[in-house]
């Protein structure tokens, strides 16, 4: 059964991300966004995966609602769902870690965490210490991401596309002005790099 929920999902992300990603907020456009990894989150749970995995999408589900929406406090709403799902990944990622970080990916990672205060900081406003909170929670995520054993290394990947997906939504909210002709690909490629995301750590623990 949970195969058929993650075909679902699969299918609802394929029609968000082909013909909705780059519209204006509207119901079906927010029931599109939100079903595809609220369905990864009762695959899981079906699956019997564990808890915090099944909390970590289920989070991630709210976030993709709230994200759907205009407004400071929508942004905000979702900021604090996906903050709290990377909170989630940290925990469920630690419990298996072999060990510490590899040093050079670690010291990588965190470099490029503190990079963002020249080139993501300065243009967030009143945001600002909340996004500050936020990039050093999901760089606790991919640091313990980088602690799983071998066996684990959609996990480890799925941590990536999910920095990299962030990266590309902090540069369409902060950096790009407003009419850019980047707004299309980059709102198309941050959510297949989202959804992969979800979907690889998924799949590390019920594949």
């Amino acid at each position: 059964m949970s195969t058929g929920f993650i075909a679902i999902s699969a299918l609802s992300a394929l029609i968000y991300g082909a013909f909705f990603c780059q519209r204006g907020p509207s119901a079906l456009r927010s029931v599109l966004k939100t079903a595809g990894v609220a369905l990864l989150a009762c695959a899981a749970a079906l699956a019997d995966a564990p808890a915090l995995l099944v909390l970590g999408l289920g989070l991630s589900a709210v976030g993709d609602m709230a994200l759907s929406r205009d407004g400071d406090c929508a942004f905000l709403i979702g900021l604090g769902s996906f903050a709290l799902a990377h909170l989630a990944y940290i925990l469920l990622f630690a419990a298996l870690a072999t060990g510490w970080p590899a040093i050079l990916p670690g010291v990588v990672l965190i470099a490029y965490a503190i990079s963002s205060e020249v080139w993501l900081a300065p243009h967030t406003g009143e945001m600002r210490s909340a996004v500050r909170l936020y990039v050093v929670l999901i760089t606790g995520m991919g640091l313990s991401a980088l602690a799983l054993p071998a066996a684990m290394a959609l996990a480890l990947i799925g941590a990536g596309a999910f920095m990299a997906s962030d990266t590309l939504l902090a540069i369409q909210l902060f950096r790009l002005p407003p009419g850019s002709r980047w707004h299309i690909p980059i709102a198309r490629a941050l959510w297949a790099l989202y959804y992969a995301a979800q979907l690889l750590i998924l799949w590390a623990f019920i594949g």
